[in-house]
């Protein structure tokens, strides 16, 4: 048998080292997952794409986008890229989340071996990206098909997806934690559905009253909605550093701040 490795030092209960542990078992426990479930969340952001870009965007014609005039479809394309990646990191960071610690209280029980919070959150957050990746990758390609990638600085798309799915993971997971009931987890989809239309997805900033555009822009929906358009059209300025420091502010947040309620919920 090898020789497990003690951690010693101020972190040694917060985190073993395993994360690779609880995203095997994660991966195992999906292969009997409802699989049309799996699939919803990126089927959403498609069928608004083939219903506004293509069916009214022969209507509204050409848009300004970040490097100049687009085609409404090429517009919102980014925009619900976006979307896609939260969908994902959402959905396994709340719902599944929540099962797993209020009902099959298997974060108890990972936190009885030498599994830390630390791992578990980095472990349900690992795959949680997965699925945000996934979801990423094949709304990359259903824009490909559709004719509404232009450049490949389209590539930078995916790993900008996944940021924005991580650190929607990493504060999902945290909000999760306060849940009791699952009536409260419609919460959640009270607060995405406001953010999913009104952050810019379906129109330019401009057309809202300045105090509303105030509103929208602490918005992490909409700093995840501005970066891939910029990224999409190969356009940089200093509001796509601001995009990115501001959800390396949601990850470390995030993180600290789940790793703490796990420890308090089930290491007293």
């Amino acid at each position: 048998m090898p020789v497990p490795t003690v951690r010693t030092g101020p972190g040694a209960g917060m985190y073993a080292g395993r994360i690779r542990v609880v995203v095997e078992r994660g991966l195992r426990a999906l292969k009997t997952s409802n699989w049309a479930i799996f699939v919803s969340g990126f089927v959403e952001p498609v069928l608004y794409l083939l219903s506004l870009g293509i069916g009214l965007g022969a209507l509204v014609g050409d848009v300004e986008g970040p490097g100049g005039p687009v085609s409404y479809g090429e517009y919102i394309a980014p925009a619900l890229l976006a979307v896609s990646a939260m969908n994902g990191a959402i959905y396994d960071s709340t719902w599944n989340v929540f099962f797993k610690m209020k009902m099959s209280k298997l974060y108890e029980t990972m936190l009885n071996t030498s599994l830390g919070p630390v791992d578990i959150a980095l472990g349900e957050i690992s795959l949680a990206l997965m699925r945000g990746g996934l979801y990423s990758v094949a709304f990359l390609v259903v824009m490909s098909a559709l004719g509404l990638v232009t450049s490949w600085w389209a590539l930078l798309l995916v790993p900008a997806a996944l940021v924005i799915a991580f650190a929607f993971a990493s504060v999902g997971m945290a909000v999760t934690s306060y849940m009791t009931k699952f009536q409260q987890m419609d919460w959640i989809m009270v607060l995405l559905m406001p953010m999913f239309l009104f952050s810019a997805t379906f129109f330019p900033l401009s057309v809202y009253p300045e105090q509303v555009q105030w509103v929208i822009q602490a918005l992490p929906l909409w700093h995840g909605v501005e970066l891939l358009r910029q990224l999409g059209a190969g356009v940089f300025t200093v509001w796509t550093g601001v995009h990115v420091l501001y959800f390396a502010v949601m990850i470390c947040g995030g993180l600290v701040f789940t790793s703490h309620r796990l420890k308090a919920l089930f290491l007293r």
